[in-house]
């Protein structure tokens, strides 16, 4: 399965530019957030690969108007053709605005809402959010701080993916587009990376994950 993950910069390749022949062969795409409604609504139109997103803290105009023809998986395990998706967007809390930003309990809080739901579907395969992880990668500003309980998930489950965006690889030269925490490949979105996943099998059953802690 070929995944396109895209998040934060519109990439000229597939908005200016041959957008149908970059996104052939392309199974699902994945939005970490920050990217305008209209974009994502174009790549609708070259593609019958599902769009997934989640908020990133310059989206608060998605409030009250959606990307259409996308499907925001925020606050959700996601089930696409077998591939467990949970979704977590916003940022670090480092302003009073209500832009998808969250202190540290509260995205805790988000996460342990999907607890039941993860575990039910036998654990998850990809952690899709907008903030980095802390200590991983992530800034060293309040506004790209990144999110202890994001270790934790990865600690718990052990997915094998977890991509997100927020930080700008011109941020930093030393900022790495992929790197690994454990089992898990961790992958900087940021504009867009393409990545393959084994396929997996839609009408696996999968027990309930008994792992580590109790809800």
């Amino acid at each position: 399965m070929k995944i396109l993950a895209i998040s934060d910069v519109p990439s000229k390749a597939l908005w200016d530019y041959g957008t149908r022949e970059h996104l052939e062969g392309i199974d699902l795409i994945l939005s970490c957030g920050d990217l305008p409604k209209r974009y994502l609504e174009y790549l609708t139109n070259f593609t019958v690969a599902p769009i997934l997103y989640v908020h990133g803290n310059h989206d608060g105009s998605y409030e009250n108007d959606e990307p259409g023809g996308c499907i925001c998986v925020d606050d959700s395990v996601y089930v696409w053709k077998g591939l467990r998706i949970m979704g977590l967007g916003g940022c670090y809390r480092y302003n009073r605005e209500d832009t998808y930003q969250y202190t540290e309990a509260a995205m805790r809080r988000r996460a342990r809402k999907l607890w039941f739901r993860a575990h039910k579907a036998g654990g998850i395969d990809i952690l899709l959010t907008h903030a980095p992880a802390s200590g991983l990668n992530d800034g060293t500003d309040r506004a790209h701080t990144g999110f202890e309980c994001f270790n934790d998930i990865m600690d718990e489950y052990q997915p094998g993916w977890f991509v997100h965006g927020h930080m700008h690889l011109n941020y930093d030269p030393k900022l790495p587009r992929v790197c690994t925490r454990g089992a898990t490949t961790v992958i900087n979105a940021t504009e867009r990376y393409v990545f393959e996943v084994p396929d997996p099998d839609p009408d696996k059953k999968y027990g309930f994950f008994w792992k580590n802690i109790d809800p």
